[in-house]
């Protein structure tokens, strides 16, 4: 079990080495934060595996998205 998690772990980017580029407009901001990460969903904080998921709630996918973008 431990072993998969450490597999797991290296395979995952580390969200504090992703930049954002704050002058760029949101949607390239978006952009270079995908292809950073490779795998938004799932990415890690060190050695803590994080998986994102949304509530059922009126806000899109994309309107948290761009939210947490313009807060970097």
């Amino acid at each position: 079990m431990e072993e998969n998690r450490k597999e797991l772990l290296d395979s995952l980017v580390d969200i504090r080495d992703v930049e954002i580029d704050e002058t760029l407009p949101i949607e390239e901001r978006m952009k270079s934060y995908v292809e950073q990460i490779k795998n938004p969903y799932m990415f890690k904080v060190g050695d803590t595996i994080v998986r994102v998921s949304y509530a059922n709630t009126q806000e899109t996918l994309n309107d948290n998205f761009v939210n947490l973008l313009a807060s970097m």
